[in-house]
């Protein structure tokens, strides 16, 4: 598969209502490491994740992948899945790309091993926690080794055990040489994670910086109130 990287954001605008929501971002994403991508509420940070993977089209500005391959998966905050076991939701990611249902069934079980759920394989993916959601819900998406992983606050709504879960399998699928791009509202997490950070305020990409660099001293005044937990309006 050829690469979809780098990723280039132009000018990329979204408005509705006479409102603007992004305004004039421009961003290029390289292959390799860990973008988060952080802001206050309603700063436009989702809205970039969900017009990047093509969900919503921009108003104006564009979104260019280097090729048109299959190659980025996302995860959202609530996980989408499927009305049937955990196995079968991850086995239904690879036989939608026309791998044959045998080998389906023992990546998508090498995966739920790798994700800590192998021992709930045949549970409905319904009943299950929502930590387990989540987990599957990444389980789902790395099993078709993604060159970009988008994560929408996939850790938003989790106790800190459940957390940690899923941090350890973003570590992990960015140490498998997937980049990814990811929201969050948690500093912890960010500082966790982060190899670069990009700061969001009002629609526009305020600031962007190794992750060492913007929580030690970042750049602009929002972002320095941002770090220290004041309010931005």
């Amino acid at each position: 598969m050829s690469s979809i990287l780098p990723l280039m954001i132009e000018g990329l605008r979204f408005e509705v209502g006479g409102k603007t929501l992004l305004g004039g971002i421009d961003a290029r994403f390289d292959a390799g490491g860990r973008s988060i991508i952080l802001g206050p509420n309603g700063a436009g940070k989702s809205l970039l994740l969900r017009i990047a993977h093509g969900l919503i089209a921009p108003t104006a500005g564009r979104v260019v992948w280097n090729s048109q391959a299959r190659g980025h998966a996302m995860v959202f905050t609530r996980p989408v899945l499927l009305r049937r076991s955990a196995q079968a939701n991850v086995e239904y990611a690879l036989t939608c790309r026309g791998i044959d249902r045998a080998t389906a069934a023992a990546r998508a079980r090498e995966m739920l091993e790798r994700t800590g759920l192998l021992a709930l394989a045949r549970r409905d993916a319904r009943v299950l926690s929502s930590g387990e959601q989540q987990r599957l819900a990444l389980a789902r998406a790395w099993v078709v080794q993604p060159q970009v992983l988008l994560l929408d606050e996939p850790t938003s709504t989790l106790d800190p055990s459940a957390t940690r879960a899923v941090e350890h399998i973003v570590d992990a699928v960015a140490a498998a040489g997937t980049k990814i791009i990811m929201v969050t509202h948690d500093m912890g997490q960010a500082r966790r994670l982060a190899d670069e950070v990009l700061f969001l305020n009002k629609g526009m990409l305020a600031e962007r910086l190794p992750a060492d660099r913007f929580f030690e001293a970042p750049e602009t005044e929002e972002a320095r109130a941002f770090v220290k937990g004041e309010l931005l309006w």
